[in-house]
């Protein structure tokens, strides 16, 4: 992230700079029971996905956005459980992605919740510390913690002279073009929902920031990727955000209805269909430098969010690519794994690069050593969605498959975790990882519940698209 040669950084890689076939057939065949995993235990994917589960994965948000009730009513949702050591941090994509899981079950709860996290969002955005320009940081403090060197950190969401609390230990100051697309895809859809004029005035500031700070005329075009804590901007160009931007710009062009909204949304398509490899039928990265394309390390996400933002028959092999090329099956006997005895978990990884991760080397400092075969189970989920929302044949098989891993996730993996030191509401919340795996991207996914995770599978659980314009 310096700009020095090598992959485009992902959305989710740390903008402040703080911190640093299933086996042979793919995810078409049938799965091959582990060692020691009896063939019962294999997802055989006869059932549809449970009520219960997505019941307790509605109780796991709600308990991650309740977790501080000392620290005032103006909050937001924390991202991890406090296993993670990521302490009170709220991600601002993760709450995005909380508002339209909330909206997408459609309980009266749900909606209270989404009303709640968006208004944060926009609190967020009228108090920042230090611009008033419309962005969202990466992400911010919802309660108390004392920081690794001793530090405390005493405040919730808002702090004391009422401005919104930056995250800021971490180093999460920066703001992604990605993370800002996804509080306007948030924000679009509650003003849809509840016709408020607040939220599409929020969403519209979101589209601006983009507009003034990410465009670029540089050969391959599309926007680029935000700017750092110290607001400089950031040289590359990701596929994903302007994936993103399709919807959001979209969004905006029709609950506006200015007509400018669909030029840039056509100029981040654009963007996206040059990063498409025919050959291979996936899509790459991006590009560090606007004119070369990056095409290697290849992510999952790349590959679903693309089908669900631009609905194309053209596009559609990039499924197929994501299912077969990315698939893994994490189990107790793998080298690294952490998943319990006599379990095992199907699913795709993070990227290409995550396959040939180096097993004897820490994914990062105090961090442990990656599974190859560890199932991302947010990319997991996006891929269940997007067969879902194919609906080619065998495409509902495969997407029960996954779902039943998800669901399987939840009842046996992250055990024992709190959010704000309280402890969870049973088998509720989906880890982001099976095992510790590393992305390739200079950071790593591991076995904590997260919001994000779980926000996407209640989305795939109940069919809900997120990135539909």
């Amino acid at each position: 992230m310096t700009g020095r040669p090598g992959p485009t950084p992902s959305r989710r890689a740390l903008l402040g700079f703080g911190v640093a076939a299933l086996t042979a057939t793919g995810l078409s065949g049938t799965a091959h029971a582990a060692p020691g995993v009896t063939a019962r235990q294999v997802p055989g994917a006869t059932k549809a996905p449970g009520g219960s589960a997505r019941r307790r994965a509605q109780s796991f948000l709600a308990a991650a956005m309740d977790a501080y009730p000392d620290h005032g009513t103006v909050r937001l949702t924390q991202s991890y459980t406090d296993q993670a050591n990521l302490f009170s941090t709220a991600f601002t994509y993760d709450n995005a992605l909380a508002i339209l899981a909330h909206l997408a079950v459609r309980t009266r709860d749900g909606e209270v919740r989404a009303v709640a996290l968006g208004d944060a969002l926009i609190y967020a955005q009228a108090h920042d510390p230090a611009y008033d320009d419309g962005r969202l940081r990466q992400a911010y403090n919802v309660g108390p913690y004392v920081f690794f060197d001793g530090v405390p950190q005493p405040h919730g969401f808002v702090r004391p002279d009422g401005t919104a609390n930056v995250g800021t230990q971490f180093g999460f100051t920066g703001t992604a073009v990605g993370d800002m697309a996804w509080a306007g895809i948030a924000l679009s859809a509650l003003a849809r929902r509840t016709r408020a004029r607040r939220f599409l005035a929020a969403a519209v500031r979101i589209g601006e920031w983009i507009e003034r700070t990410g465009r670029t005329d540089e050969p391959l075009g599309g926007y680029k990727f935000g700017v750092n804590g110290a607001n400089e901007k950031l040289p590359f160009t990701s596929t994903e955000h302007n994936t993103d931007l399709v919807c959001l710009f979209g969004r905006l062009a029709r609950l506006t209805g200015d007509r400018v909204w669909r030029e840039r949304a056509a100029r981040a398509e654009a963007f996206v269909r040059r990063m498409w490899e025919p050959a291979g039928g996936f899509f790459y990265t991006g590009t560090n430098d606007g004119v070369t394309v990056n095409k290697s390390p290849i992510p999952e996400d790349t590959q679903t969010w693309t089908h669900l933002a631009l609905d194309s028959r053209r596009f559609t092999r990039s499924l197929d690519w994501a299912a077969g090329e990315l698939a893994v099956l994490d189990h107790s006997e793998r080298r690294n794994s952490t998943v319990p005895a006599g379990q095992s978990f199907e699913g795709v990884t993070f990227s290409s690069a995550s396959l040939v991760a180096d097993e004897d080397k820490p994914i990062a400092e105090f961090q442990p050593k990656p599974d190859r075969n560890g199932v991302w189970f947010e990319g997991t989920a996006h891929l269940a969605l997007a067969f879902r929302d194919r609906g080619a044949r065998g495409d509902e098989y495969r997407a029960r498959r996954l779902l039943d891993s998800l669901e399987r996730a939840q009842d046996h993996l992250g055990t024992a975790q709190t959010v704000g030191g309280r402890p969870l509401p049973e088998r509720s919340g989906i880890v982001s990882a099976s095992s510790p795996l590393d992305t390739g991207f200079g950071f790593g996914y591991y076995p904590y519940r997260h919001t994000g995770a779980t926000a996407w599978y209640l989305l795939a659980a109940v069919r809900a698209n997120p990135l539909r314009a």
